[in-house]
């Protein structure tokens, strides 16, 4: 078992979890009351959540009756198979064990009388009690803040995350053995007790199984015997009752495989889900399965027994449970909580590598994979299996950091720069963002810039102004402005312009080309080598990018704009689409792909001025500059001769650009660093030791 001095008891009141709480968080705030910043944030946190609560109960309550609670009304409606006099798995419908159909069957008539807001609101109840129970189960000891503020935090998450949405819209129970398992482990007193919590648990989810022998191994001799004794009895009371049902899911579906849909089901984010779907199939796959997930689970339990001891007992519940996740046949996206959980886990010893893990988490266990990763085939393997990996990375790689390690608290801080003084007396606003000397963590910018982009996209798709008719005439309304402005200023060059490339095959194909290839490829190009050779500038060009493509989403949704090539009656030649016929009321409305109405202010321009503006002002030879400057010269000529934007879309793109970058020296200060600059507030990080043997130079 190890050195019991270092390990606290899961169970029983003399060391208990419960004590450590009650006791260290009451003398904490008996003797130091929380300041009004801190209440303020407190009060907001838990606002936060409670909006955050009544809309996901919202959004199932006002959706028509055929289109949620789909699973729960399966089980338990006027035709659910709790209903039927047959087997439950007859249709393949119903998911649960034997012992929650046994369960189920009593409650189906209040159940289907709680069809509505009852059984919502009862599963977000459910909800808050794991929130809470997780907050409760941080590591010891708390600080003032994290006791205040972790309890909303985690129940804001759980709303957020896709297990929960999920569970609320389809009806599910899967909340109930999660919670099941948190609540014996760290609230009830007495191990017995808490073994039959987790018994029960494991009897409607089988691989809770898995915590039978992390409770042993961690010390808690009578919860690990008692949480099998009660798995085994609710199993054998439904084998009892219902033993055809038990003999179909135990033996035929293999514990639950195929029940509720295909294994190989992207929903499925098990093993033996990712193993199907990668072409395998038979007996190959299974006993590859199966190795495979024993291999998981005796790292995972490893690894949660060595966390056990060193008092991260949510940590280890947590790696536990991705084990389960890997190694369950089925796992759908509601069963999926177990990874949120991981969250709590420090990995990092640097401040900027701190943040990597809980941010890759959450987005994961938020967001659709598909706005994790890019939608091209090279990706899918890993689109497909992204929140199984993320199971899989908790349980057997991932290493978190020992109690023990001296950056478990501190990590090694980050050298910030002295603030250049700005000539206006009140920036930058934000002086607490101080400006790094290194660059930032690269796995947490590729996964910001591209959920960033993804919103960005889903944004721009959504920006349609109603209808796809009533969008396609705002549209139209908002060209013949456009147009009418542009006559007034003499500035009406498109036509002449797109008519005369037309004449010219090579130009015209140049200009086609230009418009279609360079769009992206500059301004990643230029992010990528600031961020290797000019971390610090790269920070300040990111954010006056982002800054500028919030605004042009603002101008997208605002101002919907139908870009001369989309003008009937004009008589513009789309050179990089070809001939379109403008007579049907389709063309050009909102796709799936893109909205083409997203015109104003013209981002093709605008991200190739802010490529001209960064190169200009950072790059070292007067070559380079002159070359950043054509770039966006030769951009605003591809998208006015190629009729894919008005003269001033290009105007607004300028006038989007101009604002990020004030936006960013109002917030954040000047770009430039003092000359002075070093590490504020800490001294300078000690040398290693050098080798005496070799000569030392200077210079």
């Amino acid at each position: 078992m190890g050195d019991g001095r270092r390990m606290t008891r899961w169970g029983g009141r003399p060391r208990g979890v419960v004590d450590v709480e009650h006791g260290g968080r009451a003398d904490t705030l008996a003797t130091t009351g929380p300041g009004a910043r801190l209440r303020a944030a407190r009060l907001a946190l838990w606002a936060v959540a409670a909006i955050l609560a009544v809309r996901q109960m919202a959004l199932v309550l006002t959706t028509p009756s055929g289109q949620r609670l789909t699973d729960l009304e399966t089980w338990v409606g006027p035709e659910g198979v709790l209903h039927v006099n047959g087997s439950l798995y007859a249709s393949t419908r119903f998911t649960g064990t034997p012992f929650a159909g046994l369960v189920l069957k009593p409650l189906t008539r209040a159940a289907e009388q709680a069809l509505g807001w009852g059984w919502t609101f009862g599963t977000l109840l459910l909800v808050v009690a794991l929130g809470l129970v997780v907050a409760r189960a941080l590591p010891r000891p708390v600080g003032r803040r994290t006791a205040l503020l972790a309890a909303p935090v985690a129940i804001s998450l759980l709303m957020v995350s896709l297990p929960v949405r999920n569970t609320l819209w389809l009806g599910q129970t899967s909340v109930i053995p999660v919670l099941l398992v948190l609540l014996g482990c760290f609230t009830v007193r007495g191990e017995r007790t808490g073994g039959v919590l987790i018994g029960l648990a494991a009897a409607l989810q089988p691989t809770v199984l898995l915590f039978v022998p992390l409770l042993w191994f961690t010390g808690r001799r009578r919860a690990a015997p008692t949480a099998a004794a009660t798995f085994a009895g609710g199993t054998l009371l439904a084998w009892a009752a219902m033993p055809g049902d038990s003999f179909t899911y135990w033996v035929h579906h293999m514990a639950g495989a195929g029940l509720g849909g295909s294994a190989e089901a992207l929903a499925n984010q098990s093993l033996h889900g990712a193993l199907l779907r990668s072409g395998l199939s038979g007996p190959l796959e299974i006993a590859l399965f199966l190795l495979l997930g024993a291999a998981v689970a005796v790292l995972a339990l490893r690894r949660a027994v060595g966390y056990a001891r060193d008092g991260q007992l949510l940590l280890a519940v947590a790696v536990t449970g991705c084990a389960a996740v890997a190694g369950s046949p089925t796992t759908w996206q509601h069963q999926l909580l177990w990874v949120l959980l991981a969250v709590v886990g420090r990995a990092g010893t640097r401040a900027a590598d701190r943040t990597v893990w809980p941010v890759a988490v959450v987005l994961v266990t938020t967001l659709p994979a598909t706005m994790m990763l890019p939608n091209t085939p090279v990706m899918y393997p890993l689109r497909d299996n992204l929140v199984l990996l993320a199971a899989l990375a908790a349980a057997t790689a991932v290493p978190f950091l020992s109690r023990t390690s001296p950056h478990y608290d501190t990590p090694a801080p980050t050298a910030y720069a002295h603030q250049t003084p700005a000539r206006l007396g009140h920036v930058p606003l934000l002086p607490f963002l101080r400006r790094s000397l290194t660059r930032p963590n690269l796995l947490l910018e590729l996964l910001l810039i591209r959920v960033t982009y993804a919103a960005y996209a889903q944004v721009r798709l959504a920006a349609t102004g109603g209808s796809d008719e009533a969008a396609r005439a705002t549209a139209e309304r908002h060209g013949r402005l456009i147009l009418d402005a542009e006559r007034f200023l003499h500035i009406d060059i498109e036509h002449t312009v797109n008519h005369a490339v037309v004449q010219v095959g090579r130009l015209r194909g140049l200009l086609d080309f230009y418009y279609e290839s360079f769009h992206f490829v500059v301004p990643l190009t230029v992010l990528a080598v600031l961020y290797w050779r000019r971390p610090v500038d790269y920070r300040w060009a990111r954010t006056s990018l982002g800054f500028a493509t919030l605004l042009a989403l603002i101008g997208f949704w605002l101002f919907p704009l139908a870009p001369p090539r989309l003008m009937p009656g004009l008589g513009f030649i789309d050179t990089v689409h070809g001939a379109q016929d403008l007579a049907d009321p389709d063309y050009g409305a909102m796709t799936a792909i893109t909205n083409q109405y997203a015109a104003m202010p013209s981002l093709h321009f605008g991200w190739s001025l802010w490529c001209g503006v960064v190169i200009a002002v950072l790059a070292p030879r007067w070559w380079m500059k002159v070359l950043g400057l054509l770039h966006p010269l030769l951009t605003v000529t591809a998208i006015v001769a190629t009729a894919n934007h008005w003269v001033l879309d290009a105007a607004g793109g300028a006038l989007v650009v101009g604002g990020g970058f004030a936006l960013t020296y109002a917030l954040l200060g000047p770009r430039g660093i003092a000359a002075d600059s070093g590490e504020v507030g800490r001294p300078p990080a000690p040398r290693k030791p050098q080798d005496q043997s070799q000569p030392v130079t200077s210079g």
